[in-house]
């Protein structure tokens, strides 16, 4: 095996155990970010609704009488805007929105623990190879574009990671669609497989319906070009800092490779969010959002400035962790594989 092959292969095993690694740890808050992203009624929160004649009397259900952009506003764990909202000539004090605590017991309460890990399948099925993916065409693009571009500047981690992302976003786009289908279940009784998902989603679009919300997930790029060049630039700053020099790693290098994740991925987030409210929306059923400008635009329109950043709380405080625990993972993968790898192969050029 050539150094270029191990070095191939230690990026792709680091990235899919770094990627697996997030995902278990952080699912319970990717499932709440996902139904606070989507425009489906999830969480039925709503207090003290009047008793309307000839509707329902139970204060705990919307009336179907209601426009579904009106329905909406009662969505999940979060309220698009504080406004007062008509029902059949009725006024509604706007609700207050729920905590993530608050969310993930309301999950509980009405589903099921397991509810919390709805599309985690999918999600381990999808992170480690898309994270492999990634992260090996991120390393290999790097290194081609370092012998032609002025090496580790700006431009070559922007191009790099613009080519890891759409490699990535392309490959893996219809696992991540079935996983948000899959988290947009809410119903406590549903034992809807992934392959049921999958079977219904042909049935009905072909292949190409695997393929909705694949511009959004392009849009996303962005932020894996800014997270990445965030993240490059802290680390190398980080290295320069240090007394010495070494290939040694010690339990503070990994440390600072956590914090530099977290800064960089949380600058990102903030940056580049709508497009994945934008994702989420285009994967719900249903014909209403179509394309990308399209989605963002009617959820502008219909719900305001907070329509298109519902759930970046959540998103952070998932990323957080998430990113932080990825990149150390991934960084410690790599260290302790290249030492391996090297161990070995000077080893037996030592023995010949």
């Amino acid at each position: 095996m050539t150094q270029i092959q191990r070095d191939t292969v230690i990026h792709l095993v680091a990235g899919g155990v770094a990627g697996t690694t997030g995902a278990i740890v952080t699912c319970p808050l990717e499932v709440v970010k996902t139904r606070q992203q989507s425009s489906k009624n999830g969480f039925v929160v709503v207090r003290d609704l009047p008793n309307v004649p000839g509707e329902t009397s139970q204060p705990k259900t919307t009336c179907r009488t209601v426009p579904d952009q009106r329905r909406r506003l009662w969505t999940t764990c979060q309220y698009s805007r504080p406004q007062v909202v008509a029902l059949s000539g009725y006024s509604l004090a706007p609700a207050q929105s729920l905590s993530i605590v608050q969310c993930l017991k309301h999950i509980v309460q009405h589903e099921g623990p397991m509810a919390l890990f709805k599309g985690l399948g999918p999600n381990l099925v999808g992170v480690a190879p898309s994270r492999a993916v990634y992260f090996c065409t991120y390393s290999q693009a790097k290194a081609f574009l370092n012998g032609v571009m002025p090496p580790d500047s700006p431009i070559v981690h922007v191009c790099s990671a613009s080519c890891a992302g759409f490699m990535a976003s392309t490959l893996t786009n219809p696992i991540w669609f079935v996983k948000t289908r899959l988290q947009l279940d809410f119903n406590r009784n549903s034992n809807v497989t992934a392959m049921q998902v999958v079977r219904r989603i042909y049935a009905s679009k072909g292949i190409l319906g695997f393929y909705k919300g694949i511009t959004a997930s392009y849009m996303g790029i962005s932020e894996t070009i800014v997270h990445f060049v965030i993240y490059e630039a802290i680390k190398a700053k980080l290295i320069a800092h240090r007394s010495h020099v070494s290939d040694e790693r010690s339990s503070k290098d990994f440390l600072e490779f956590m914090l530099a994740g977290a800064i960089s991925k949380t600058v990102a987030s903030c940056i580049a969010y709508p497009h994945e409210v934008a994702r989420t929306r285009l994967r719900e059923e249903g014909n209403k959002y179509t394309a990308f400008w399209q989605t963002l635009g009617l959820v502008y329109r219909e719900e305001g400035v907070r329509g298109v950043y519902r759930g970046l709380t959540t998103q952070l405080v998932r990323q957080i962790p998430n990113t932080a625990i990825m990149m150390a993972t991934y960084e410690a993968v790599v260290y302790i594989l290249t030492a391996r790898f090297n161990t070995e192969f000077y080893g037996k050029e030592e023995e010949h």
